[in-house]
């Protein structure tokens, strides 16, 4: 073999090599598990028992509008990597809808991966993603468009200037003990306070964390806090990314916190235009929710806003 052929085998290899690590690290909110003809109530019960059998627990469910179900899961090694994590209680669950779109109705769960990083995780869940692949299966990755995001792009995440970080949660409540705050969310949940209702609860092992998720009913169908006011604006795309809900309310050490929502909206629609898109979705349709979906989780967490 002559020099300049070896250097250009060698030169073909790494730029292989590089190229697919580079695809490699490219990651995606939402992963498509694969489509049926089947109803959504019926579908709903084989991802259960799928999951279940795939070493999952189904911690809450919930339909947040008609044709949407919502499952919620973890296992003890999620809850294990949360634990290991500063404000790990984010990524201590998967959310999986199931939602008839047109004539097809779609599985789609969160991506552990992408989520660890967004939540700036200790972990990056690929475990847990593996097992959620291994229970429903995994047709395609979607949910940024045509925008390229790594892992390390997510753990540095704003949507634009000026706009909320990981790390800039709103402050709901402040309480004196742990205990005192978990019972407060709980009550105010059960109250319907804000017009928030509890979907799960997944106690943190190991330290004082507790993750609720919340459901947003609004007080009417102009209420801008709305499960169904901000997905009708924004989810209009195929598939659907249903698995965006519930919000959650993370109480930690006494003071109960949550992910603001230009930021909690923004990781699951990166792409998502400002003022004008093909489909209609656009942020400027929801400029009323992220303000009415913090006030209605104060009251969740309650307080009054």
């Amino acid at each position: 073999m002559t020099g300049l052929l070896r250097k250009t085998l060698i030169t073909g290899l790494i730029l292989a090599v590089s190229t697919g690590a580079a695809l490699a690290e490219v990651i995606k909110p939402f992963v498509l598990a694969g489509t049926s003809g089947g109803d959504v109530a019926s579908v709903s019960a084989e991802v259960k028992s799928k999951l279940t059998a795939g070493g999952f627990e189904v911690v809450g469910e919930y339909s947040p509008y008609a044709d949407t179900n919502i499952i919620i899961v973890t296992n003890d090694a999620q809850k294990g990597h949360a634990a290991k994590s500063e404000f790990g209680g984010y990524g201590a669950i998967s959310r999986v809808s199931v939602t008839k779109n047109g004539d097809n109705t779609e599985v789609v769960y969160t991506n552990p991966v992408y989520m660890a990083a967004a939540y700036r995780m200790a972990v990056d869940m690929a475990d847990i993603r593996a097992s959620l692949e291994s229970a429903l299966g995994a047709q395609e990755e979607f949910g940024t468009g045509d925008k390229q995001l790594t892992a390390d792009d997510m753990r540095k995440y704003h949507y634009t200037v000026m706009m909320e970080y990981f790390d800039d949660p709103s402050e709901l409540a402040e309480y004196d003990s742990q205990a005192e705050a978990v019972k407060k969310v709980e009550d105010s949940l059960a109250a319907g306070a804000g017009g928030a209702s509890k979907v799960y609860r997944v106690d943190i092992p190991g330290k004082d964390e507790t993750v609720f998720g919340v459901a947003l009913a609004g007080a009417d169908a102009d209420d801008c806090s709305g499960d169904e006011f901000i997905m009708s604006r924004i989810d209009k795309g195929t598939p659907r990314s249903s698995a965006h809900l519930p919000y959650e309310i993370v109480v930690t050490d006494g003071v109960a916190r949550a992910l603001y929502a230009r930021f909690r909206i923004a990781i699951n629609w990166p792409h998502l235009p400002m003022v004008a898109s093909e489909t209609g979705g656009t942020f400027m349709s929801i400029m009323c929710s992220p303000g009415a979906v913090e006030e209605a989780l104060i009251q969740a967490a309650g307080e009054k806003p």
